[in-house]
């Protein structure tokens, strides 16, 4: 519940509801609620690392809340939201903007810093999915929301993020989540990027 993170008040409730309405939407696949609860329980595994845990885990709400398919704009656009909605909940500015940098920052997690404990925990918990049990079925549901695509126009953009991704010296950015997932996640994206024909 989000108002766990906020006061508990109707406005808090309300947004609850549209976050949980939005995370539920039909055309979504992967970036639904099974999703928001996996970056929030990679959360929890990390959160003692990060400055402010209650922003990363309001970030966590957000960082997919608005997804039409549309890397960055979509981001930019659940940022926004949480612009508009938090300052309701009782949030200080402060934490408004530091919850709307997050956000932004899963659009392309290699603009992180060096030394932003908060990015890296929301990163690494974002990431969390490629280390962990049932990535075949992540795999799946990502060509699942991407079914519009043909086959091998999905293959070619498919690859192309996971030579990426496979091609960063530590795909996590902190010791722990590297202990935790990183070894399995490049055996996971190199056994999908085999499969693709990569």
């Amino acid at each position: 519940m989000i108002g766990e993170l906020v006061a508990d008040t109707p406005a808090a409730q309300a947004l609850h509801a549209e976050l949980v309405a939005r995370w539920s939407e039909p055309h979504r696949r992967y970036h639904t609620l099974t999703h928001l609860r996996a970056v929030l329980a990679a959360v929890d595994d990390l959160a003692d690392l990060a400055g402010d845990p209650v922003a990363v885990r309001l970030a966590a709400w957000f960082h997919d809340a608005v997804y039409d398919g549309r890397p960055g704009w979509d981001e930019e656009r659940s940022a926004q939201m949480a612009q508009r909605r938090l300052p309701a909940c009782g949030v200080p500015a402060e934490r408004v903007a530091e919850v709307a940098r997050l956000v932004r920052l899963t659009a392309a997690h290699d603009t992180l810093r060096d030394g932003d404990a908060n990015g890296a925990v929301l990163c690494d918990a974002d990431l969390a999915v490629l280390g962990r049990p049932g990535y075949e079925v992540y795999a799946a549901d990502i060509r699942r929301e991407y079914a519009h695509v043909p086959d091998e126009l999905f293959a070619a953009g498919r690859s192309a993020v996971l030579e990426r991704l496979l091609a960063v010296p530590n795909l996590y950015r902190t010791e722990r989540a590297r202990a935790l997932w990183q070894e399995r996640a490049r055996h996971n994206m190199s056994a999908e990027l085999a499969a693709l024909g990569g």
